[in-house]
C-alpha cells in the first residue's frame, strides 16, 4: 500500500482498542514518511513525552485480533515484535520528537491550530463583551421592547376547559 494512499483515506487506520481511538507505529510511521523502526526508536528515547494515555504497547492477543480482522496489517503476522498503538494525543506528540518533513508539517499545522482556536475564543469573548455593554446601555431606552419580546416567549394561557358530562 502506497504511503499516498494512506494519506488519501486514513479513516481505516483508525481502530478501537482497550476503549481507546488508535493508530498502529507501522500506520504512524507511514503516515510520516519514516520507517516503523525509526518511529519506535524516537519514541523510546523520549518515553518521558509519553505516558500511557498516549500510547501502549499491544498484547499478543490483541496483535493477532488486529492482524485477522485488518487486511492491511497482514504484514504483521510474522513480526516478532508486538505493535504500539498511538491515541490521538501520542499520534501528535510523535510528530514532535520526529524529523521527517511530513512529521515537521503537522507540529507546525498543530501550533498554527491553536493560535487560530484561541483567536477565535478571544474574538468571542469580546463579542460577548461587547452586547453586555450594549445591553447594558441601551436596557433602559428599550426596556419596553425586551418585556414586549419576553412576554411573546410565554406560552399562551390554556383557554378555559368546558366541563364535560351531566350538570344538576
Amino acid at each position: 500500500m502506497s504511503s499516498s494512499l494512506i494519506l488519501r483515506d486514513p479513516g481505516h487506520l483508525i481502530l478501537t482498542i482497550r476503549q481507546h481511538r488508535v493508530i498502529l507505529d507501522t500506520d504512524l510511521a507511514l503516515l510520516y514518511g519514516v520507517t516503523t523502526k525509526a518511529l519506535n526508536q524516537a519514541i523510546k528515547r523520549n518515553l518521558e513525552r509519553f505516558p500511557e494515555s498516549f500510547t501502549f504497547q499491544l498484547t499478543a492477543k490483541e496483535k493477532q485480533e488486529v492482524v485477522t480482522n485488518c487486511d492491511h496489517l497482514q504484514r504483521l503476522k510474522f513480526s516478532p515484535a508486538l505493535p504500539w498503538a498511538f491515541t490521538e494525543h501520542g499520534a501528535l506528540q510523535a510528530a514532535n520528537v520526529l524529523n521527517s518533513p511530513a512529521a515537521i508539517r503537522m507540529s507546525v499545522e498543530l501550533i498554527n491550530a491553536f493560535v487560530r482556536l484561541r483567536q477565535m475564543i478571544l474574538s468571542v469573548e469580546e463579542l460577548a463583551r461587547k452586547v453586555n455593554t450594549l445591553e447594558k446601555k441601551y436596557d433602559t431606552q428599550f426596556k419596553v421592547i425586551f418585556d414586549a419580546v419576553r412576554q411573546l416567549m410565554q406560552p399562551p394561557p390554556e383557554p378555559p376547559r368546558k366541563k364535560i358530562g351531566f350538570h344538576v
